[in-house]
């Protein structure tokens, strides 16, 4: 049996790089997060639905996460006053998730530090930089989502 070829260990090598720098953005998040009263995983929900109300399930898509681990941060939310279940007019059962003014004010709160470690990112890869791995990293999501419509 012969070893992986490059195209394997591209892809182990870009998955672990990936695993870490989920774990450095959780820990950023948390970090961000706690002063305001938010975990990573409140702030996530929360920021999906700033714009306009969204089902569990909307969220869920837009965040690539599980709908029951989006419904249990969705639940928590409201019972601490950060969001609240609105009418689905498309939908009766699925309710639309909103952020109350609690938790516009959390997020809200995020921001100053956000901008800082923002900056800081920036001034460490370069402007240039920065927005090439952006670019890089939409590319790639959108191939995995490309291949994961094949399943």
């Amino acid at each position: 049996m012969s070893g992986p070829d490059e195209r394997q260990i591209l892809l182990s090598d870009t998955a672990l790089a990936v695993f870490r720098l989920n774990g450095q953005f959780l820990t950023l998040a948390e970090e961000l997060a706690r002063p305001a009263g938010l975990t990573a995983a409140w702030w996530q929900v929360l920021g999906a639905v700033l714009p306009d109300p969204l089902p569990v399930s909307g969220i869920a898509r837009e965040m690539g996460l599980t709908r029951q681990s989006v419904q249990r941060v969705a639940d928590l939310l409201v019972a601490r006053g950060f969001a609240t279940y609105r009418d689905n007019p498309a939908h009766r059962r699925a309710k639309l998730v909103a952020a109350t003014d609690a938790g516009v004010a959390a997020i809200r709160a995020i921001g100053p530090q956000h901008r800082a470690a923002a900056r800081r990112l920036v001034e460490e890869l370069g402007e240039r930089r920065a927005a090439e791995v952006r670019a890089a990293l939409a590319d790639l999501v959108a191939a995995m989502d490309r291949l994961g419509e094949g399943r």
